[in-house]
């Protein structure tokens, strides 16, 4: 088991997002996001499994090249919505 506010590992993505793997559905998850913001509930539960069950405080590290460090997880998701970059890690 991994700890609480940890990342998935690779093969947990794959389960995660998979629901997620057409354009379609990223869009909507990402629409969910922009239209109520990181605090809707359903939003919420998404972004609590990504990370074992709690939302990361404080900066967030990402595997981006240029973008590698946002202040917090919600900055970090609406970024990955606006650049199209749904499956970047953190």
């Amino acid at each position: 088991a991994q700890q609480p506010g940890t990342p998935l590992s690779d093969e947990e993505y794959s389960q995660f997002f998979r629901f997620l793997q057409t354009a379609r559905h990223a869009n909507t998850a990402c629409l969910l996001r922009m239209l109520y913001g990181c605090q809707y509930p359903l939003v919420q539960r998404l972004d609590e499994y990504e990370n074992h069950g709690v939302i990361p405080e404080g900066p967030i590290c990402s595997e981006l090249p240029k973008s590698p460090i946002f202040p917090d997880f919600c900055t970090f998701s609406f970024y990955r919505c606006t650049k199209k970059k749904y499956f970047i890690k953190v």
